[in-house]
């Protein structure tokens, strides 16, 4: 139910915050309750400015304030994650100045605690609240200038350069793409998807040019964005060169104009001015509001919904991964998010299992660790702050273990998990799978080279387990059981097995391994999935499908790490008998038989009230011998999103219903 009355409370007493304090007051959906500040001078003095009765003396205070139902957070940038996470843990909505966060993987941190915590998380665009905005996308959608070509957007100010400023600060996260860099960037996108029906349109690509700083923030920049519908923008933000705030939308029949894009007239009369071929110039008035007021009125009526359609989740991430790609283009990156940072966790807190973790374990032949039922996949992380804020989630839903590659990025999914781990202090913690031996270089004498680089970037003497990644069957499998029995005796690895072997090739190893006294393997990661592989995608790959296979597997009691165990998302909606534009998942996965199976897990997942996800994920949890199965989330969501598996119970009736023919 909405709210009557949204009782805010203000943290942080800074400038921006006492502009959200002044016009609080003309909002019809918001009063004034609670402010915190570092201090109690700081708060008292605020809260006599502003007439707020409950004044307090730490953040932590304000969040225990009963009398609070949504926060206003006006912190610098770098607090944003930590204080806005611990809002939603407090139980109260949250509305958080821009950029929700300094790159998009701690603003995925901070959805993710609003999605936990069932409440509502809003980045402050105010300008997205306006009437005035709302009718310029109105305009674009009913063809006013016909078919739209062209943004052009700026916000840039000239500040004095100060070292110890704020904007030029690298700590604070300074610069003109992150201060005011956002506000093109989102008008761009808002005009881009109003043009072809949609609440906003992400570009699919990005070119930039600007300037970095003595202090390493960016101090003029401009980027040019390309959208698949071949509308084009151009953006451009500065804090050490002036621009004319203004957005220009060109199309077909003419062009809009709005001389006062970001603040709207802030409670007074504003226009909007439509240029039209062979037509006198035309304003169309738009109705006039505060800009802080109408954004605490979009969030009264959110509420419910715990997204706001002004700037949704989805909205703000795909802002940020622009502002990011722009950063990267102009060659800024803040120290904190460098490959050697410490970066913290995002809520400032030690790292630890959360009480309500759904995850399960199982154990190794040969390793005193519990091994998580699902392994994260160290392959699909770009940078450390993306790396730590995944693992971090990963660790937090109760994940223990960790598939890397000798071969991953070049190397930099070991160096981003090693240095992770370096900074938590958790290597004793985690269970850490190494892979070596991959073609081109697949063969004994690249398995102890490969390893030794390896640990060198983990930052550790060991994996726990390893995994030779590939075999070569022209080489006698005894060599590569000698050197792999060497790096166990070496303390280099507790358990080791092989990825992508056959059954026989195993079973060889292992008649080797007991005639001459040798370690066996104990480990395979091949592929399988509820959808039936027919093909694998990687020359050299291996699957366990079929029901040969499957019976060596039931007999042997082999743990098995099937990679690619949601077949390629073939039962996340993306299988379509119509849809032929994944190759790979066609020839992978596209039969009759399996999108009977694909029916099956939807009926279930019905019956259950999962998705069919999660089915899949629970067949291969309910075989009758170990499996750890591999996922590769880009993203915490994905993670989450494949949680709900580990839940799943399946009779035996059920799991064979699943495949029976």
């Amino acid at each position: 139910m909405q709210l009557d009355k949204i009782r805010w409370g203000i943290l942080g007493t800074g400038n921006i915050a006492s502009r959200f304090a002044s016009q609080l007051p003309s909002s019809s959906t918001g009063v004034l309750a609670a402010v915190g500040s570092r201090s109690q001078d700081s708060a008292d003095a605020f809260g006599d400015k502003y007439s707020i009765p409950n004044r307090h003396a730490s953040y932590d205070d304000l969040l225990a304030d009963d009398t609070v139902d949504a926060v206003y957070i006006a912190t610098p940038h770098p607090l944003h994650p930590e204080w806005a996470i611990k809002t939603a843990e407090a139980g109260k909505h949250v509305l958080c100045e821009k950029p929700l966060a300094i790159n998009r993987s701690w603003a995925a941190a901070m959805i993710e605690a609003a999605v936990r915590n069932d409440v509502l998380l809003m980045e402050a665009y105010m300008y997205r609240c306006l009437p005035q905005t709302k009718l310029v996308a109105q305009l674009v959608r009913d063809g006013e200038i016909g078919t739209v070509h062209q943004i052009q957007a700026s916000f840039a100010f000239q500040a004095q350069f100060r070292a110890d400023s704020r904007i030029f600060a690298d700590d604070l996260a300074g610069g003109g793409i992150l201060d005011v860099g956002g506000y093109p960037v989102s008008y761009a996108r808002l005009i881009a998807g109003a043009a072809i029906g949609q609440p906003f349109a992400d570009p699919a690509a990005v070119t930039a040019a600007g300037s970095v700083g003595e202090t390493g923030v960016d101090e003029w920049a401009v980027a040019t964005l390309f959208f698949d519908s071949g509308l084009t923008a151009q953006v451009q933000t500065g804090v050490r060169l002036k621009d004319e705030p203004l957005v220009k939308i060109l199309g077909s029949d003419g062009f809009l104009v709005v001389e006062d894009p970001w603040f709207g007239g802030d409670g007074k009369p504003t226009h909007v001015t439509v240029h039209k071929i062979g037509q006198e110039p035309r304003d169309i008035s738009a109705e006039p509001a505060f800009i802080y007021a109408a954004e605490a009125d979009a969030v009264a009526a959110a509420i419910e919904q715990r997204q706001a359609p002004e700037m949704s989740w989805a909205d703000t991430l795909g802002n940020l991964e622009v502002q990011d790609e722009w950063r990267k283009l102009i060659g800024q990156q803040y120290a904190s998010e460098r490959d050697d940072a410490a970066v913290p966790t995002a809520t400032g807190r030690p790292l630890a299992r959360r009480d309500d973790a759904p995850m399960t374990y199982g154990t190794v032949p040969g390793l005193d660790k519990q091994v998580s039922r699902l392994v994260m996949g160290v392959d699909n992380q770009n940078t450390l702050t993306h790396a730590a804020t995944i693992f971090d989630d990963f660790v937090e839903r109760g994940g223990t273990t960790f598939d890397t590659a000798y071969i991953y990025g070049g190397g930099r999914g070991e160096k981003l998990l090693g240095q992770w781990m370096k900074t938590r202090g958790n290597r004793d913690d985690v269970v850490v799978i190494g892979k070596g031996a991959h073609t081109p270089h697949c063969d004994p004498e690249s398995i102890g080279r490969q390893l030794e680089e390896s640990l060198q970037r983990l930052q550790t003497d060991h994996v726990d387990l390893y995994l030779m990644h590939r075999d070569n069957e022209e080489i006698p499998v005894g060599e590569f059981v000698d050197a792999m029995d060497e790096q166990f005796r070496a303390g280099r690895c507790k358990a080791f097995g092989g990825s992508n072997w056959t059954t026989a090739r195993f079973d060889e190893a292992n008649a080797y391994a007991a005639a001459n006294g040798k370690q066996p393997l104990t480990l395979l990661s091949n592929h399988l999935s509820l959808a039936r592989a027919y093909d694998v995608p990687w020359k050299g790959c291996r699957h366990v499908s079929d029901d040969e296979s499957q019976a060596w597997l039931r007999e042997r009691q082999v743990a098995l790490f099937p990679w690619s165990s949601q077949a390629r998302g073939f039962f996340t909606g993306r299988a379509k008998p119509e849809d032929t534009s994944d190759e790979e998942l066609v020839r992978c996965f596209y039969s009759d038989e399996n999108f009977q199976r694909l029916d099956r897990a939807r009926e279930l997942a019905s019956a259950k009230g999962v998705e069919p996800t999660a089915i899949a994920l629970a067949w291969l949890l309910h075989q009758p011998y170990p499996v750890f199965p591999l996922i590769g989330p880009r993203q915490i969501s994905e993670t989450r999103t494949s949680l709900p598996g580990l839940s799943v119970t399946l009779t035996d009736d059920e799991v064979a219903y699943l495949t029976a023919n």
